[in-house]
């Protein structure tokens, strides 16, 4: 076992649950994951293995056939799978994501319809907040649902769908006036709808289309996609919670532990551009040694560890306050800016070990190069959270004069 990003006080079934995750990742992800990578193949068979681990109920609580883990479980295993091949655990994230929203917010109904089926993985996930025109300015959405008899119908288009083609239920965050007046705040007339559909491209369900995946430099294999509607008739029930006018609420509840795992994310690349970057630095020999000699060579391995070290300690801290009940939008925002941050910078320092190697698709770190930049922009910008620990952070040390 590896003497970095260490997790104390687990119990045995944590430590059982990693180190099975930890052996898939070993003999199942990382001897495939760049060649599907350069060919933008999706990871079936990854993905049935992870299905037949019980990966995808991890958090359903167990009356609903799931695993009824904790948040900080989940996030070992993101970051297990992540340093394998980061598009894999995008695959079980917006599942997750959709599922913990349902499991918070949903019906009973809705829990018992859609829960089970999602801890076996029959019905994978994903959620829908951005749009062509806006990203992290949530309030400005566009997308509308009007209320027609027991029916709500929904027009508008969505972007950056993770698992926007493979998934056959979508969170979906649109504007619905109904029942709020004029003049109500706009992030208080913003409701999500449970769509459900038809997993491929092209028209999915009537008034629903899929157009195809969005080309991208990197986190490819998994398909990210717009989503468009147009006249698409969904019933009252499929509103979450029953109730419209709180979507927002939700859907950022949802992203509050999303940006958990995007730093359980960040810290697995970074751990494995380490240990490629270490590896190399004790094979490849210049003057007459090997370059981990070399003390410029050791300062950047120093630097490097020290910032995988730090990222899992902070990432390991928001999923544990979220576990315990409190809230930890803070410690989230803090832990998804530090840890993507610091992902950055390690696959760099790697990739500059590596020298002109580096640049050759041939060697894993030319796609971890490719990877690190999706975790400065997924589940908001490294400048979003700066602005949301700001605000906390002045809530917090409020001046008393």
């Amino acid at each position: 076992m590896a003497r970095l990003a260490q997790t104390a006080g687990l119990t045995d079934v944590q430590q059982e649950i990693l180190s099975t995750v930890r052996d898939f990742v070993d003999k199942e992800i990382i001897p495939v994951a760049t060649e599907l990578e350069h060919r933008d193949e999706y990871p079936q068979q990854i993905v049935d293995g992870l299905k037949e681990l019980g990966l995808f109920g991890l958090m359903i609580p167990e009356e609903y056939g799931g695993l009824g883990e904790s948040l900080l479980t989940y996030a070992l295993c993101v970051e297990e799978i992540a340093r394998g091949w980061m598009s894999v655990s995008g695959i079980i994230n917006t599942h997750f994501i959709v599922a913990y929203m349902l499991k918070q917010h949903g019906t009973r109904e809705q829990k018992d319809h859609f829960l089970p089926r999602m801890a076996a993985g029959d019905i994978r996930g994903a959620f829908s907040m951005s749009e062509p025109g806006l990203g992290s300015d949530v309030s400005a959405i566009t997308s509308k649902a009007v209320k027609d008899g027991e029916e709500y119908v929904l027009n508008g288009q969505k972007m950056w769908l993770t698992n926007g083609g493979t998934s056959s239920l979508v969170a979906v965050l649109v504007k619905s006036d109904e029942g709020h007046p004029e003049g109500t705040a706009r992030h208080k007339s913003m409701t999500t709808f449970l769509v459900e559909k038809e997993p491929g491209f092209g028209e999915v369900r009537p008034g629903l289309t899929i157009p195809g995946k969005i080309d991208k430099m990197g986190y490819k294999g998994v398909d990210t996609t717009e989503l468009i509607m147009d006249g698409l008739r969904i019933p009252a029930d499929r509103v979450l919670g029953g109730v419209t006018g709180r979507g927002f609420y939700q859907m950022m509840d949802g992203v509050e532990v999303g940006r958990v795992n995007v730093a359980a994310r960040g810290c697995g690349v970074a751990q494995r551009a380490f240990e490629l970057g270490i590896q190399y630095a004790q094979q490849r020999h210049t003057f007459g040694k090997p370059i981990a000699q070399h003390q410029a060579i050791q300062f950047k391995l120093a630097e490097m560890a020290t910032k995988v070290e730090a990222a899992h300690a902070m990432m390991v801290n928001a999923a544990r306050k979220k576990d315990s009940g409190e809230r930890n939008d803070l410690e989230a925002g803090m832990a998804k800016y530090l840890a993507s941050e610091y992902c950055k910078e390690v696959v760099e320092d790697a990739f500059r070990i590596h020298g002109g190697y580096g640049f050759s698709k041939e060697y894993e770190i030319e796609r971890l190069y490719r990877e690190a930049p999706m975790l400065l922009i997924g589940e908001g910008t490294a400048e979003i959270q700066k602005m949301i620990i700001g605000r906390r952070l002045l809530e917090e040390y409020r001046f008393q004069g």
